[in-house]
Protein backbone atom coordinates (compact mmCIF):
# COMPACT_ATOMS: atom_id res chain seq x y z
CA UNK A 1 0.00 0.00 0.00
CA UNK A 2 1.75 3.60 -0.75
CA UNK A 3 0.29 6.77 0.08
CA UNK A 4 1.50 10.10 -1.92
CA UNK A 5 2.21 13.43 0.43
CA UNK A 6 -0.09 15.16 -1.97
CA UNK A 7 -2.93 12.53 -2.07
CA UNK A 8 -3.42 9.77 -0.71
CA UNK A 9 -2.73 7.27 -2.70
CA UNK A 10 -5.55 4.77 -3.74
CA UNK A 11 -5.30 1.08 -5.38
CA UNK A 12 -5.33 1.36 -9.07
CA UNK A 13 -5.84 -0.82 -12.11
CA UNK A 14 -4.08 -0.32 -15.32
CA UNK A 15 -5.47 -2.35 -18.43
CA UNK A 16 -3.18 -2.96 -20.88
CA UNK A 17 -4.39 -3.35 -24.45
CA UNK A 18 -3.71 -6.66 -26.43
CA UNK A 19 -1.09 -6.23 -28.50
CA UNK A 20 0.39 -8.76 -31.39
CA UNK A 21 4.09 -10.25 -30.60
CA UNK A 22 6.27 -8.40 -32.36
CA UNK A 23 7.43 -10.84 -35.69
CA UNK A 24 8.77 -7.72 -38.07
CA UNK A 25 12.09 -8.61 -37.22
CA UNK A 26 11.25 -12.13 -38.75
CA UNK A 27 11.08 -10.58 -42.41
CA UNK A 28 14.26 -11.79 -44.67
CA UNK A 29 16.56 -9.61 -45.97
CA UNK A 30 16.43 -8.26 -49.42
CA UNK A 31 18.14 -9.83 -52.42
CA UNK A 32 17.47 -6.56 -54.35
CA UNK A 33 20.62 -4.26 -55.90
CA UNK A 34 21.02 -1.02 -53.87
CA UNK A 35 19.79 1.73 -55.38
CA UNK A 36 22.35 4.48 -56.87
CA UNK A 37 22.93 7.09 -54.39
CA UNK A 38 21.83 10.19 -56.51
CA UNK A 39 18.50 8.45 -56.73
CA UNK A 40 18.47 7.71 -52.76
CA UNK A 41 19.18 11.31 -52.10
CA UNK A 42 16.20 12.38 -54.21
CA UNK A 43 13.74 9.87 -52.87
CA UNK A 44 14.54 11.15 -48.90
CA UNK A 45 14.58 14.46 -50.34
CA UNK A 46 10.66 13.50 -51.48
CA UNK A 47 10.40 11.66 -48.16
CA UNK A 48 7.48 12.67 -45.89
CA UNK A 49 8.81 14.55 -42.66
CA UNK A 50 8.29 13.42 -39.33
CA UNK A 51 7.93 15.43 -36.40
CA UNK A 52 9.75 14.76 -32.79
CA UNK A 53 6.59 13.86 -31.36
CA UNK A 54 5.65 11.40 -34.46
CA UNK A 55 8.85 10.01 -33.88
CA UNK A 56 8.06 9.80 -30.16
CA UNK A 57 4.68 7.97 -30.85
CA UNK A 58 6.29 5.63 -33.33
CA UNK A 59 9.35 4.58 -31.02
CA UNK A 60 7.46 4.34 -27.59
CA UNK A 61 5.06 1.72 -29.47
CA UNK A 62 7.84 0.04 -30.79
CA UNK A 63 9.23 0.22 -27.44
CA UNK A 64 5.99 -1.29 -25.81
CA UNK A 65 5.85 2.10 -23.66
CA UNK A 66 2.27 3.16 -25.15
CA UNK A 67 0.54 0.28 -23.81
CA UNK A 68 1.59 -2.70 -21.75
CA UNK A 69 2.20 -5.60 -23.95
CA UNK A 70 0.73 -8.68 -22.69
CA UNK A 71 3.78 -10.25 -24.06
CA UNK A 72 6.46 -12.65 -21.89
CA UNK A 73 9.45 -11.49 -20.55
CA UNK A 74 11.40 -13.61 -22.73
CA UNK A 75 9.45 -12.55 -25.83
CA UNK A 76 9.69 -9.00 -24.51
CA UNK A 77 13.80 -9.02 -24.18
CA UNK A 78 13.88 -10.94 -28.27
CA UNK A 79 11.58 -7.97 -29.51
CA UNK A 80 13.66 -5.24 -28.01
CA UNK A 81 17.33 -6.60 -29.03
CA UNK A 82 17.68 -6.91 -25.16
CA UNK A 83 17.94 -4.99 -22.27
CA UNK A 84 20.90 -2.21 -21.16
CA UNK A 85 22.15 -3.98 -17.52
CA UNK A 86 25.29 -2.37 -16.37
CA UNK A 87 23.49 -2.54 -13.07
CA UNK A 88 21.08 -5.90 -11.91
CA UNK A 89 17.90 -3.51 -11.14
CA UNK A 90 17.60 -2.04 -14.56
CA UNK A 91 16.76 -5.06 -16.63
CA UNK A 92 13.43 -5.56 -13.95
CA UNK A 93 12.28 -2.07 -14.19
CA UNK A 94 12.46 -1.71 -17.47
CA UNK A 95 10.03 -4.55 -18.25
CA UNK A 96 7.84 -3.33 -15.26
CA UNK A 97 7.06 -0.29 -17.38
CA UNK A 98 6.31 -2.31 -20.64
CA UNK A 99 4.56 -6.07 -19.48
CA UNK A 100 1.36 -6.65 -18.24
CA UNK A 101 0.87 -9.23 -15.24
CA UNK A 102 5.18 -8.81 -15.49
CA UNK A 103 6.66 -10.05 -11.80
CA UNK A 104 10.57 -9.84 -11.41
CA UNK A 105 10.15 -13.23 -10.31
CA UNK A 106 9.86 -14.04 -14.46
CA UNK A 107 13.05 -12.68 -15.67
CA UNK A 108 14.88 -14.04 -12.59
CA UNK A 109 13.32 -17.50 -13.22
CA UNK A 110 14.74 -16.72 -16.80
CA UNK A 111 18.38 -16.31 -15.61
CA UNK A 112 18.11 -19.40 -13.47
CA UNK A 113 16.78 -21.47 -16.12
CA UNK A 114 19.56 -20.11 -18.89
CA UNK A 115 17.00 -19.16 -20.96
CA UNK A 116 18.56 -15.01 -20.58
CA UNK A 117 22.09 -14.23 -19.64
CA UNK A 118 24.21 -11.34 -18.52
CA UNK A 119 27.01 -10.79 -21.59
CA UNK A 120 28.73 -7.53 -22.55
CA UNK A 121 27.39 -6.85 -26.00
CA UNK A 122 26.52 -3.72 -28.07
CA UNK A 123 28.30 -0.35 -27.75
CA UNK A 124 30.93 -2.62 -24.98
CA UNK A 125 28.10 -2.80 -22.39
CA UNK A 126 26.26 -5.57 -20.52
CA UNK A 127 23.02 -6.44 -21.70
CA UNK A 128 20.22 -9.51 -20.51
CA UNK A 129 19.87 -10.98 -23.88
CA UNK A 130 18.19 -14.03 -24.76
CA UNK A 131 20.55 -16.91 -24.68
CA UNK A 132 19.99 -17.23 -28.60
CA UNK A 133 20.81 -13.29 -29.26
CA UNK A 134 23.40 -14.23 -26.98
CA UNK A 135 25.03 -16.76 -29.30
CA UNK A 136 24.56 -14.46 -32.63
CA UNK A 137 24.65 -11.00 -31.42
CA UNK A 138 27.81 -11.24 -29.95
CA UNK A 139 29.27 -12.32 -33.12
CA UNK A 140 27.97 -9.42 -34.88
CA UNK A 141 29.60 -7.34 -32.46
CA UNK A 142 32.91 -8.84 -32.27
CA UNK A 143 34.79 -6.65 -34.49
CA UNK A 144 34.04 -4.21 -32.19
CA UNK A 145 35.23 -6.00 -29.34
CA UNK A 146 38.42 -6.38 -31.62
CA UNK A 147 38.97 -2.62 -32.65
CA UNK A 148 38.26 -1.84 -28.38
CA UNK A 149 41.78 -4.15 -27.74
CA UNK A 150 43.60 -1.33 -29.03
CA UNK A 151 43.17 0.89 -26.31
CA UNK A 152 44.84 -2.02 -24.36
CA UNK A 153 47.60 -2.87 -26.58
CA UNK A 154 50.67 -1.19 -24.56
CA UNK A 155 50.10 -3.12 -21.83
CA UNK A 156 49.61 -6.43 -24.22
CA UNK A 157 52.90 -5.57 -25.70
CA UNK A 158 54.25 -9.34 -26.54
CA UNK A 159 51.24 -11.12 -25.56
CA UNK A 160 49.97 -13.89 -27.99
CA UNK A 161 46.21 -13.16 -27.98
CA UNK A 162 45.22 -16.49 -29.70
CA UNK A 163 46.79 -17.85 -27.11
CA UNK A 164 45.60 -15.69 -24.55
CA UNK A 165 42.13 -16.31 -25.81
CA UNK A 166 42.72 -20.59 -25.62
CA UNK A 167 43.99 -20.38 -21.79
CA UNK A 168 41.42 -17.74 -20.81
CA UNK A 169 38.75 -20.19 -22.26
CA UNK A 170 40.33 -23.09 -20.40
CA UNK A 171 40.61 -20.95 -17.13
CA UNK A 172 36.79 -20.22 -17.04
CA UNK A 173 35.08 -23.06 -18.65
CA UNK A 174 37.06 -24.87 -15.71
CA UNK A 175 35.18 -22.93 -13.32
CA UNK A 176 33.57 -19.50 -13.26
CA UNK A 177 36.29 -16.75 -12.60
CA UNK A 178 36.24 -13.16 -11.11
CA UNK A 179 37.77 -11.04 -12.96
CA UNK A 180 40.26 -10.20 -10.35
CA UNK A 181 40.71 -14.14 -10.20
CA UNK A 182 41.19 -13.91 -14.14
CA UNK A 183 43.70 -11.31 -14.02
CA UNK A 184 45.89 -12.96 -11.79
CA UNK A 185 45.62 -16.28 -13.39
CA UNK A 186 46.82 -14.42 -16.71
CA UNK A 187 49.50 -12.61 -14.80
CA UNK A 188 51.20 -15.88 -14.27
CA UNK A 189 52.08 -16.58 -18.10
CA UNK A 190 52.39 -12.87 -18.64
CA UNK A 191 53.92 -11.59 -15.70
CA UNK A 192 55.30 -8.51 -17.63
CA UNK A 193 51.97 -7.27 -19.00
CA UNK A 194 49.50 -4.88 -17.34
CA UNK A 195 46.80 -6.99 -15.49
CA UNK A 196 43.97 -5.36 -16.31
CA UNK A 197 44.39 -4.98 -19.91
CA UNK A 198 45.23 -8.83 -20.16
CA UNK A 199 41.27 -9.25 -18.54
CA UNK A 200 39.71 -6.94 -20.54
CA UNK A 201 41.67 -8.71 -23.67
CA UNK A 202 40.13 -11.49 -22.34
CA UNK A 203 36.38 -10.28 -22.14
CA UNK A 204 36.95 -8.61 -25.67
CA UNK A 205 38.05 -12.09 -27.59
CA UNK A 206 35.49 -14.37 -25.37
CA UNK A 207 31.67 -13.94 -24.96
CA UNK A 208 31.86 -14.33 -21.53
CA UNK A 209 28.65 -14.40 -19.50
CA UNK A 210 28.12 -13.40 -15.83
CA UNK A 211 26.67 -16.83 -14.09
CA UNK A 212 23.79 -16.75 -11.86
CA UNK A 213 23.34 -15.92 -8.66
CA UNK A 214 24.51 -12.78 -10.33
CA UNK A 215 21.53 -11.08 -11.50
CA UNK A 216 18.97 -12.71 -9.79
CA UNK A 217 16.21 -10.99 -8.55
CA UNK A 218 16.55 -10.34 -4.69
CA UNK A 219 20.04 -12.56 -4.77
CA UNK A 220 22.89 -10.90 -4.61
CA UNK A 221 26.06 -12.40 -6.02
CA UNK A 222 29.82 -10.83 -7.43
CA UNK A 223 30.64 -11.11 -11.33
CA UNK A 224 31.71 -14.48 -12.13
CA UNK A 225 32.12 -15.52 -15.57
CA UNK A 226 32.40 -18.56 -18.10
CA UNK A 227 32.17 -18.51 -21.65
CA UNK A 228 28.25 -18.22 -23.31
CA UNK A 229 28.88 -21.60 -24.81
CA UNK A 230 29.88 -23.04 -21.59
CA UNK A 231 27.01 -21.72 -20.17
CA UNK A 232 24.64 -22.45 -22.60
CA UNK A 233 25.69 -25.74 -23.40
CA UNK A 234 25.71 -25.22 -27.28
CA UNK A 235 28.21 -23.66 -29.79
CA UNK A 236 27.23 -20.04 -30.70
CA UNK A 237 25.96 -19.64 -33.95
CA UNK A 238 27.71 -17.38 -36.59
CA UNK A 239 27.26 -13.76 -37.10
CA UNK A 240 23.98 -12.89 -38.14
CA UNK A 241 23.74 -10.84 -42.06
CA UNK A 242 23.86 -7.22 -41.08
CA UNK A 243 20.39 -6.79 -43.17
CA UNK A 244 18.77 -9.55 -40.85
CA UNK A 245 19.27 -7.56 -37.57
CA UNK A 246 18.60 -3.72 -39.84
CA UNK A 247 14.85 -5.28 -39.68
CA UNK A 248 14.92 -6.12 -36.37
CA UNK A 249 16.23 -3.07 -35.04
CA UNK A 250 13.82 -1.08 -36.49
CA UNK A 251 11.07 -3.15 -35.47
CA UNK A 252 11.96 -1.98 -32.12
CA UNK A 253 13.47 1.30 -32.11
CA UNK A 254 12.32 2.86 -35.92
CA UNK A 255 12.05 4.71 -37.91
CA UNK A 256 15.63 5.33 -37.85
CA UNK A 257 18.67 6.72 -40.11
CA UNK A 258 21.46 4.62 -40.18
CA UNK A 259 23.69 6.59 -37.60
CA UNK A 260 21.19 5.45 -35.24
CA UNK A 261 21.33 2.10 -35.70
CA UNK A 262 24.90 2.49 -35.48
CA UNK A 263 25.16 4.60 -32.11
CA UNK A 264 22.70 1.30 -30.74
CA UNK A 265 24.82 -1.18 -31.85
CA UNK A 266 28.31 0.53 -31.31
CA UNK A 267 28.82 -0.05 -34.99
CA UNK A 268 30.33 1.36 -38.53
CA UNK A 269 29.82 1.07 -42.13
CA UNK A 270 25.93 -0.16 -41.79
CA UNK A 271 24.91 1.99 -44.95
CA UNK A 272 25.34 -1.00 -47.49
CA UNK A 273 22.88 -3.56 -45.21
CA UNK A 274 20.30 -0.06 -45.24
CA UNK A 275 20.73 0.20 -49.18
CA UNK A 276 20.00 -3.19 -49.72
CA UNK A 277 17.13 -3.20 -47.77
CA UNK A 278 15.90 -0.42 -49.45
CA UNK A 279 13.31 -1.16 -52.02
CA UNK A 280 10.97 -3.31 -48.81
CA UNK A 281 10.78 -0.68 -46.95
CA UNK A 282 9.61 3.12 -46.42
CA UNK A 283 11.37 6.21 -45.88
CA UNK A 284 10.46 9.39 -43.93
CA UNK A 285 12.98 12.63 -42.90
CA UNK A 286 13.04 14.25 -39.93
CA UNK A 287 13.17 18.03 -39.24
CA UNK A 288 16.48 18.57 -40.15
CA UNK A 289 16.55 16.35 -43.06
CA UNK A 290 17.68 13.44 -41.85
CA UNK A 291 16.73 10.34 -43.84
CA UNK A 292 14.75 7.59 -41.72
CA UNK A 293 13.91 4.01 -42.80
CA UNK A 294 11.16 1.96 -41.49
CA UNK A 295 9.03 -1.28 -41.74
CA UNK A 296 6.15 -0.77 -44.75
CA UNK A 297 3.48 -2.10 -41.89
CA UNK A 298 5.13 -0.82 -38.27
CA UNK A 299 3.12 1.06 -36.49
CA UNK A 300 3.65 4.74 -36.44
CA UNK A 301 0.08 6.34 -33.68
CA UNK A 302 -0.87 9.72 -34.74
CA UNK A 303 1.38 12.58 -33.13
CA UNK A 304 -1.11 13.29 -30.39
CA UNK A 305 -1.90 9.91 -29.32
CA UNK A 306 -2.01 9.73 -25.97
CA UNK A 307 1.24 8.18 -23.98
CA UNK A 308 1.14 7.72 -20.32
CA UNK A 309 3.80 8.15 -18.16
CA UNK A 310 6.55 5.78 -17.16
CA UNK A 311 9.13 5.36 -14.78
CA UNK A 312 12.13 3.90 -16.49
CA UNK A 313 15.62 2.27 -15.39
CA UNK A 314 18.76 4.27 -15.47
CA UNK A 315 20.41 3.48 -19.45
CA UNK A 316 16.94 2.36 -20.28
CA UNK A 317 17.31 1.08 -23.84
CA UNK A 318 14.74 4.16 -25.24
CA UNK A 319 17.26 6.62 -23.86
CA UNK A 320 20.42 5.25 -25.47
CA UNK A 321 19.89 3.98 -29.07
CA UNK A 322 19.80 6.16 -31.55
CA UNK A 323 22.17 9.12 -32.32
CA UNK A 324 19.62 11.63 -32.24
CA UNK A 325 17.66 11.46 -29.13
CA UNK A 326 15.56 14.48 -29.44
CA UNK A 327 12.91 12.32 -30.21
CA UNK A 328 12.79 12.00 -26.19
CA UNK A 329 14.81 13.96 -24.44
CA UNK A 330 14.03 17.78 -25.50
CA UNK A 331 16.70 19.58 -26.31
CA UNK A 332 17.54 21.71 -23.32
CA UNK A 333 17.42 18.85 -20.97
CA UNK A 334 20.13 17.13 -22.76
CA UNK A 335 22.72 15.77 -20.17
CA UNK A 336 19.88 16.23 -17.36
CA UNK A 337 19.87 12.33 -17.17
CA UNK A 338 23.47 11.62 -15.31
CA UNK A 339 26.25 13.31 -13.63
CA UNK A 340 29.99 12.34 -13.75
CA UNK A 341 29.43 8.89 -14.31
CA UNK A 342 26.46 8.37 -12.71
CA UNK A 343 23.22 7.86 -13.82
CA UNK A 344 19.67 8.57 -12.92
CA UNK A 345 16.47 6.58 -12.89
CA UNK A 346 13.99 8.62 -15.86
CA UNK A 347 10.53 9.36 -15.63
CA UNK A 348 8.43 9.95 -18.93
CA UNK A 349 5.26 12.17 -19.34
CA UNK A 350 3.28 12.73 -22.34
CA UNK A 351 6.37 10.56 -23.61
CA UNK A 352 9.03 12.59 -23.18
CA UNK A 353 11.76 12.90 -20.64
CA UNK A 354 10.30 15.19 -17.58
CA UNK A 355 11.91 14.19 -14.71
CA UNK A 356 14.13 11.73 -12.37
CA UNK A 357 13.29 9.60 -9.45
CA UNK A 358 14.74 7.39 -6.76
CA UNK A 359 13.43 4.95 -4.66
CA UNK A 360 14.49 4.85 -0.97
CA UNK A 361 13.41 2.32 1.78
CA UNK A 362 10.31 4.34 2.32
CA UNK A 363 9.75 6.82 -0.31
CA UNK A 364 9.34 7.18 -4.02
CA UNK A 365 10.64 10.41 -4.62
CA UNK A 366 9.45 12.42 -8.07
CA UNK A 367 11.88 15.60 -8.98
CA UNK A 368 10.10 16.81 -12.25
CA UNK A 369 12.45 19.14 -14.10
CA UNK A 370 9.36 21.72 -14.78
CA UNK A 371 6.06 22.32 -13.63
CA UNK A 372 3.35 19.43 -13.72
CA UNK A 373 0.10 19.86 -14.61
CA UNK A 374 -2.82 18.92 -11.63
CA UNK A 375 -3.65 15.56 -13.92
CA UNK A 376 -0.17 14.87 -14.94
CA UNK A 377 0.80 14.86 -11.14
CA UNK A 378 -2.17 12.48 -10.41
CA UNK A 379 -1.13 10.15 -13.08
CA UNK A 380 2.58 10.59 -12.27
CA UNK A 381 1.34 9.45 -8.61
CA UNK A 382 -1.04 6.18 -10.17
CA UNK A 383 1.84 4.77 -12.35
CA UNK A 384 4.15 5.64 -9.33
CA UNK A 385 1.59 3.09 -7.20
CA UNK A 386 1.73 0.35 -10.02
CA UNK A 387 5.46 0.49 -10.35
CA UNK A 388 5.69 0.20 -6.32
CA UNK A 389 2.98 -2.84 -6.22
CA UNK A 390 4.71 -4.59 -8.96
CA UNK A 391 8.47 -4.56 -7.96
CA UNK A 392 8.20 -4.15 -3.93
CA UNK A 393 5.17 -6.89 -4.33
CA UNK A 394 3.30 -5.11 -1.49
CA UNK A 395 5.96 -5.63 1.30
CA UNK A 396 6.27 -2.22 1.88
CA UNK A 397 4.68 1.02 2.47
CA UNK A 398 6.17 4.01 1.00
CA UNK A 399 5.85 7.57 0.36
CA UNK A 400 4.96 9.34 -3.27
CA UNK A 401 7.05 12.77 -2.86
CA UNK A 402 7.37 15.33 -5.42
CA UNK A 403 10.86 16.70 -4.95
CA UNK A 404 12.92 19.80 -7.05
CA UNK A 405 15.92 18.46 -9.52
CA UNK A 406 18.96 20.45 -8.50
CA UNK A 407 20.49 21.70 -11.70
CA UNK A 408 24.57 19.92 -11.68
Amino acid sequence: MTKSTSQKATASQVTASHVTAATAFQATASKARASKAPKASRAAAAAPVLTPRALNRATLDRQLLLRRAPLSAKDAVEHLLGLQAQNVKPPYYALAARLDGFTPEALSRLMSDREVVRIVTMRSTIHTHTADDCLTLRPLVQAARDRELNYFRKGLAGVDLDRLTAVSRELVETEPRTMKQLREALLVEWPDADPQSLAVAARCRLPLVQVTPRGLWGRSGQVALTTAEHWLGRPAGPAPAPDSTVLRYLAAFGPASVKDMQTWAGLTRLRDAFERLRPQLVTFRDENGVELFDLPDAPRPAADTPAPPRFLPEFDNLLLSHADRTRVVPADLKGRTWAGNQAYRTLLVDGFLAGVWRLDEDALTIEPFGTLTRAQREEVVQEGERMLAVMAGGTNSYDIRFGTVGRA
